[in-house]
């Protein structure tokens, strides 16, 4: 579910706002992978077991607490997750685009799928248990579970059934 949000800014949102930049900093150009889901799971990323996610990999600076990782799951170089984008419900000519709301959605990544080089996971998006995202797709809705989904906007192009 994605809901719209606006901000009010206290001094304690904005120390935890530059600490998880720091973060997000250091876990961007981080290795081994150990290293790197330690410095995620330190932002607030929920990251399960033998989960690996690699070096050059954006998750959300905004709300990473949103993002929830399964267990044995690939995020592969050049990733970008986010969980908040501008809502342009509203957006008209002669706006700046700046002037709308954010939407913030959770992101969820069950267990066993694969997030190939380059993929895009938009706010509120679900990828299924086992499921493979392929190189560069921009994931605008949910996936379901062992499917695999190619292009832009991502579609699914094969399901295996469940055993």
């Amino acid at each position: 579910m994605m809901s719209i949000v606006s901000y009010r800014r206290s001094i304690r949102s904005i120390i935890k706002g530059i600490w998880i930049r720091i973060l997000s900093l250091a876990a961007y150009i981080s290795f081994p992978y150990q290293l790197t889901v330690f410095l995620h799971k330190l932002r607030g990323v929920k990251v399960g077991k033998k989960s690996h996610i690699a070096r050059y990999v954006f998750i959300d600076d905004r709300n990473p607490d949103l993002v929830e990782i399964g267990d044995g799951v690939a995020i592969t170089t050049g990733v970008i997750i986010l969980c908040h984008q501008r809502d342009l419900k509203n957006y008209k000519p002669g706006m700046y685009a700046m002037e709308n709301p954010f939407v913030e959605g959770k992101v969820i990544i069950h267990d066993g799928a694969h997030v190939g080089i380059g993929a895009i996971v938009l706010p509120g998006v679900t990828i299924g248990e086992g499921s493979i995202i392929g190189a560069g797709a921009v994931v605008t809705n949910d996936i379901p579970p062992y499917s695999v989904a190619v292009g832009v906007p991502a579609k699914v192009i094969k399901s295996y059934k469940q055993d």
